[in-house]
């Protein structure tokens, strides 16, 4: 039983078998944060898979579902310690007009198991809806994904709400996902761009850290 063997199940979509391997890895030995790596760099490639057109939209949700799968059973392995101290707040969600939440998922998964405390606020999030939540919660990012470019310029309007409401300093403003980047970021005024999921928990306690 090999890490690439539960990478291929994934980009296969196979969720049972996904699981059981999983499971069996886990009792092998191998660390569970490796494994959440090898898995973000599997749905990545299927990703580029589906931009392609080499694959569709059944083929990418079934790699999804087995995906989840995998994270169920790593997520109580990854926060075994617990009551750890509590770094950060983060409201995290994906942009309106785009339904792709597995990268997000597995952001939420790593900021959790590093410290913080996350409100996942799910898929197609309207603007103002990260803003109010953010507000409710006390939250120290607004952390927002989108992975296509049509919804990208949701990203900006969370900006501009925040700006309009003054309060626009209150809170650490973080983009990501496939189309976006470092420059993109500069030009809507963001406080962070976080490039992919397992360097969240450092970009994000650096940007506290400077706070």
């Amino acid at each position: 039983m090999s890490l690439e063997k539960l990478c291929k199940l994934i980009e296969d979509g196979d969720a049972v078998e996904a699981k059981i391997v999983t499971g069996e890895l886990l009792n092998k030995g191998v660390d569970p944060l490796k494994m959440i790596d090898s898995l973000t760099k599997t749905m990545a490639h299927v990703g580029e898979l589906f931009a392609k057109l080499e694959i569709f939209l059944p083929e990418i949700m079934l790699s999804g579902e087995a995906l989840s799968a995998a994270v169920d059973v790593l997520a109580p392995y990854l926060d075994a310690t617990g009551g750890r101290e509590v770094k950060g707040k983060v409201v995290l969600g994906v942009v309106k007009g785009d339904l792709h939440e597995i990268g997000k998922n597995i952001v939420k998964l790593i900021l959790e198991t590093n410290g913080f405390i996350v409100k996942d606020l799910g898929y197609n999030v309207d603007p103002l809806i990260f803003v109010k939540e953010a507000e409710a919660m006390e939250a120290d990012f607004i952390a927002s994904s989108s992975l296509m470019t049509t919804t990208m310029p949701r990203q900006l309007e969370i900006i501009e709400i925040l700006k309009s409401k003054g309060i626009r300093d209150k809170y650490k403003v973080v983009i990501g996902g496939a189309p976006t980047s470092q420059m993109w970021a500069d030009k809507i005024g963001a406080d962070l761009y976080c490039y992919d999921a397992k360097s969240a928990p450092e970009l994000f306690s650096a940007a506290l850290a400077g706070k």
